[in-house]
């Protein structure tokens, strides 16, 4: 889709050209028009690297305790070194009496949380049934007052006056209690609401934490040869020995038949390559054959290479699956996928333009041509989405129109009363 939609912009170019250069009077050379595209946009950093053999994969801990204050864990149980694990299989243990202890600490807070909440929940219960019950008697007074005054017709002038001022009173008060009772259910609602996210956040806490409670038992991600991993000194992590958090790596599986594709990215691009993004890899030797890969590491410091001035920085993109043809030093196209948004509506970058921080694109409605304002989303080499201000029937120009410079621009706002038109 990409292609088609780069080739037919190249045919439009050459054919206003075309209508440029013979027929520079007519209207059409100007008010060429294409209609935003309505489907996936994807958004990539595309780069070439070179495959090499994956020679082991590390068994790691898990991941996030420094969030919840753990930050050494001891190995209580691992399986002897060599032995041939499957994935999935039992790999180690961790003593979990350090993360039982904070677990025991989320609890009591939960539990108190949890009774405030319902506390909270019963005297705005008790306090709205009390101010019904009021309000319900106020209004039987209000009869009663109702009443008197209608018998009063045949009594004094006094007596009608007073009767009439005693059922005013009543009724200014019911009005008040009725006040009064808003604004209670109001004071509720915000006591509940504020002990309600105190309560959720407790939960979540505890959720997170049973989740990395499980973490605790490793497990085989691969299959492969068990080897234990070195210390920073150089001694082997055995029964009994620290896990920093800084480095989790608990054992390896070397000999795993898996290739990567080291790549390295400009630091311009650099920031939108995230660990476990999709790529999509092309092989040189073999140009018809694309696979499936997955970024599992971006370097934090930029490096200098021969013949090049600016930093680039190294991303490491393993092979999805196995595959016998592949060799060492076999070069690769990674297209590293950014983001793929579905169903979106986009136009190509000839389309749009800015003047003093807003987009905007020149459309052909039934009165002429209109400089209309849009919002802009994510935006790829050749084509930017469209997220307000356009539909995929509209006649959006590739180029200024004639008179461009005198137009007013047309808002957001201002486009309801133009569609009206």
């Amino acid at each position: 889709m990409k292609k088609k939609s780069v080739i037919i912009i190249v045919v439009s170019v050459i054919i206003i050209l075309a209508a440029w250069t013979f027929l520079p009077n007519s209207s059409a050379t100007k008010e060429f028009t294409v209609n935003p595209t309505l489907g996936e946009f994807k958004l990539s950093v595309k780069t070439t690297g070179e495959l090499r053999a994956k020679n082991s994969k590390n068994i790691l801990g898990p991941s996030g305790l420094r969030r919840m204050g753990i930050y050494q864990l001891k190995l209580s149980k691992l399986i002897p070194e060599g032995t041939q694990v499957k994935e999935g299989d039992f790999v180690a243990q961790l003593d979990k009496s350090d993360l039982m202890s904070k677990i025991k600490d989320v609890e009591l807070s939960l539990t108190k949380s949890e009774s405030q909440y319902l506390q909270a929940k019963l005297d705005s219960t008790l306090t709205l049934s009390g101010a019904r019950d009021a309000l319900e008697n106020m209004r039987y007074s209000l009869e009663e007052k109702q009443l008197q005054k209608e018998q009063s017709i045949y009594e004094a002038p006094s007596v009608i006056r007073q009767v009439e001022i005693d059922y005013e009173k009543t009724l200014r008060g019911l009005n008040q209690a009725k006040k009064n009772y808003i604004t209670k259910v109001q004071q509720s609602i915000a006591k509940l609401t504020e002990l309600g996210a105190d309560l959720s956040k407790d939960k979540a806490k505890m959720a997170k934490f049973m989740e990395i409670l499980d973490k605790f038992t490793i497990k085989a991600p691969a299959d492969g040869m068990l080897i234990y991993a070195k210390d920073w000194n150089g001694r082997k992590k055995i029964v009994g020995s620290e896990l920093s958090v800084w480095d989790p790596v608990v054992a390896k599986l070397p000999d795993l038949s898996l290739m990567e594709s080291v790549t390295y990215v400009n630091e311009v691009d650099i920031r939108k390559i995230k660990k476990d993004q999709k790529v999509i890899i092309s092989m040189d030797a073999d140009p018809d054959k694309l696979l499936k890969g997955t970024v599992v590491s971006v370097a934090n410091i930029g490096e200098k290479h021969k013949n090049s001035d600016s930093k680039v920085f190294e991303v490491m993109i393993v092979v999805d699956g196995k595959d016998t043809t592949l060799l060492p030093s076999m070069t690769t196209g990674n297209e590293i996928i950014i983001k793929t948004i579905e169903n979106t509506l986009f136009i190509p970058l000839e389309c749009l333009h800015t003047q003093n921080d807003t987009s905007y694109v020149y459309y052909k409605n039934g009165s002429g041509v209109i400089k209309k304002q849009v919002v802009t989303g994510l935006m790829n080499e050749n084509e930017v989405v469209i997220e307000k201000g356009l539909t995929a029937e509209d006649d959006v120009l590739i180029s200024m129109p004639e008179g461009h410079e005198e137009m007013e621009l047309v808002g957001l706002i201002d486009d309801i009363s133009l569609d009206k038109k």
